[in-house]
């Protein structure tokens, strides 16, 4: 395995150690951590639903390729992420995740599945996901039922863009909701899919394949 992020908690300090290509960063507070470190999002809100799709084998892959369910990103996508969950939670929603930081041999996989660079980025060039710095989500209601976006999630087809128009009224609603947040916390949308968010400064960091250990 490579390098491997470790989470301590010892007398109220938090060490992170990442070692991302040319980007290093040793972290001895959670004051100190550098906006491109890599940490857990569970560790800074308990306030997200999770439905890790890649942690199980209930994706278009139709395999475990995530020892577990965990969702790393790069603290300034977590910070982001929170803002908008709070705006969510102020209408009575929350969001669900289906994928966060996707190391690069998982992108090289998905690749030669679905090489179509509208719903599988390239791996010789990358993803946002492969730089922490991308969500697959959608949102929930008070009772934990998602609300209808009009196609599941990872579904390849014209109906999973934003420009397509024939769908209810009620699912062209909840979509726009999902992405004005979005966008007003500093991400950006994905046009082939509804539920894929970029952190508009993640979109220069460097390409990561490092694992994540389980607890």
């Amino acid at each position: 395995m490579t390098t491997t992020f470790r989470f301590l908690f010892s007398l109220g300090f938090f060490f992170v150690f990442l070692s991302c290509h040319s980007q290093s960063a040793i972290v001895t507070s959670k004051t100190e951590i550098a906006d491109t470190a890599f940490v857990n999002l569970k560790d800074y809100s308990l306030d997200f639903v999770y439905d890790m799709k890649y942690a199980t084998e209930d994706n278009f892959l139709k395999a475990k390729v995530y020892d577990c369910d965990e969702c790393f990103l790069r603290y300034k996508t977590v910070k982001a992420l929170i803002a908008a969950n709070e705006e969510f939670k102020e209408k009575g929603l929350r969001i669900k995740l289906f994928d966060c930081y996707r190391p690069l041999d998982i992108q090289k996989r998905m690749w030669t599945i679905v090489s179509n660079p509208e719903y599988v980025a390239d791996p010789s060039k990358g993803s946002i996901h492969n730089r922490g710095g991308a969500v697959d989500i959608t949102l929930v209601n008070k009772r934990g039922r998602e609300l209808k976006m009009g196609t599941s999630f990872d579904f390849f087809g014209p109906e999973a863009g934003h420009l397509y128009e024939d769908l209810p009224q009620k699912v062209k609603d909840n979509r726009a909701l999902l992405k004005e947040v979005m966008i007003a916390n500093g991400f950006n949308s994905f046009d082939s899919e509804w539920w894929h968010y970029n952190l508009k400064s993640g979109l220069k960091d460097k390409l990561s394949n490092e694992k994540w250990e389980c607890k």
